[in-house]
């Protein structure tokens, strides 16, 4: 199917700049006129485009050596021998940055560590918070544990913030106990007393571990200390009751919320409600709560129409799916890769490889960035109609681009194959994701152990069973918290 590709747009009139000085070198007085050449001319240009022109070399420039500073603190980070004590200030915070956004928690501590050792660095609460948030996310515990010890080394005095961030460093891993703990370290320090944010916190790692149990507990805590339960609060109660399917005791949640009178239902509010629904397929349900919750003047944004359209989608109804695109297009809502990335999931586990290549191609010519994501779930389609002849081309379209594969991608690609009984190929893809520096994790081996046994190769799935033991003795792969 072909996209109708936008007319060109005619060209505007826009005001010129204020001429710019020339670049060109001056010449001795000697040499001026003693050529028998005359100067070229240059086709003559409208000054806008001349302005635009001579600012992109010094822009590109600028960022070039930006990503080479960057790049080489990282090299520089990795290696074991590294003793510089002189690194540019602005190429390591933007490499740690860089690798904190990114949650590249081992490239992080790394850079951390180089950063420790140059002469101009001083100790801040504020990058020990931002790292234990890190390490939270990635849910590593241990690592946090020694950062929060380095970090008293410093003698510098946690603070709320980065006691809250090693909250959730232990309540994320499932350590709730330890987190619990922390908490208690708070009350006994100077200053440093737990807060709304701290008890937030808490609660929405007790949602997420399913320990609820625990709630009623933090919330007596909360009042003897005089801290009141804020809408942030209760939605942690009302996601964390959704996400478990407890759709009774997440309405009682809402109840509670409503009744307090001090907290007014938002738009998180309405996005954890209607997730539950839509997760459990109880469209009717999800459709209902929306029309409840825009009685009550909340509106939706992106995530909430991205949350319908999945729920449609998982339902098979794709029209209702549809029919959210358009209506989004009506209200100026524009379609995010995550909103491209279901539908094309959608399309491709109902096999309906036209649509699924049809919106893949819509995403690029609206100039949304495809992610790992994106071909992960192109390659899920192909290898779902036996279309594996095409798979090679997603992995060539990712070499012309900035896309960094990761092991949920190459996990699809060995999946595949290993389905499809192309053994080789899949032992190859294994390789090129040791090459392209991925780290292959349980699901990977896993993946490959029952392709084995399938055909029964079970020497190969024996040796390899040794090399996941080896595995298992390392640290565990980074893994993301539960997001809708």
């Amino acid at each position: 199917m072909h996209l109708p590709l936008p007319a060109p747009l005619r060209p505007t009139a826009s005001p010129s700049p204020p001429p710019r000085a020339s670049r060109a070198p001056l010449l001795p007085t000697a040499c001026r006129g003693s050529g028998r050449r005359r100067p070229r001319r240059k086709p003559p240009t409208s000054p806008s485009i001349a302005g635009v022109e001579a600012e992109q070399p010094d822009a590109l420039a600028s960022i070039l050596r930006t990503e080479a500073a960057v790049s080489g603190v990282s090299r520089k980070a990795a290696a074991t021998r590294q003793q510089s004590t002189r690194l540019w200030p602005r190429a390591v915070l933007e490499a740690l940055d860089a690798a904190v956004a990114s949650c590249r928690w081992e490239s992080a501590l790394e850079i951390f560590e180089l950063l420790r050792k140059q002469r101009w660095y001083e100790p801040r609460s504020q990058t020990y918070a931002r790292l234990l948030m890190m390490l939270g996310k990635c849910r590593q515990p241990g690592p946090a544990t020694a950062l929060f010890k380095a970090m008293l080394s410093e003698r510098l005095r946690p603070t709320a913030d980065v006691y809250t961030a090693l909250v959730g460093a232990y309540g994320y891993s499932g350590l709730l106990e330890e987190a619990l703990a922390t908490v208690d370290q708070m009350k006994g320090a100077v200053d440093c007393k737990p807060d709304e944010y701290t008890f937030s916190v808490l609660i929405d790692c007790c949602g997420k571990s399913r320990r609820f149990d625990l709630i009623p507990a933090v919330l007596d805590e909360m009042s003897y200390l005089g801290i009141e339960c804020n809408s942030v609060i209760h939605n942690a109660i009302i996601d964390g009751y959704g996400k478990a399917g407890m759709l009774e005791e997440m309405e009682s949640a809402l109840s509670t919320m409503l009744e307090s009178g001090n907290s007014v239902p938002d738009i998180y509010t309405m996005n954890s409600i209607i997730w539950a629904y839509g997760n459990k397929g109880r469209t009717d349900e999800m459709e209902k709560w929306y029309s409840e919750f825009e009685l009550m003047g909340v509106e939706p944004d992106t995530k909430t129409f991205n949350i319908m359209i999945k729920a449609y989608g998982k339902a098979g109804m794709y029209d209702k799916m549809m029919s959210i695109l358009r209506y989004m297009k009506k209200r100026f809502f524009s379609p995010t890769a995550v909103t491209f990335n279901i539908i094309i999931e959608c399309f491709g586990r109902a096999g309906n490889i036209e649509k699924m290549e049809y919106y893949f191609r819509l995403m690029k010519i609206q100039g949304v960035k495809p992610n790992p994501i994106t071909y992960c779930s192109l390659v899920n389609g192909y290898s779902k109609a036996g279309l594996l002849d095409k798979i090679p081309g997603i992995i060539r379209q990712t070499e012309n681009t900035d896309v960094v594969l990761d092991t949920p991608f190459f996990n699809c690609v060995i999946n595949a194959y290993g389905r499809s009984g192309d053994i080789k190929i899949m032992e190859e893809m294994l390789q090129l994701m040791k090459d392209k520096k991925c780290k292959p994790d349980k699901v990977t081996y896993a993946t490959m152990i029952q392709a084995y046994a399938a055909h029964g190769m079970d020497e190969a799935a024996r040796l390899l069973e040794m090399e996941t033991g080896r595995f298992d003795k390392l640290p565990g792969p980074v893994s993301e918290i539960d997001s809708k």
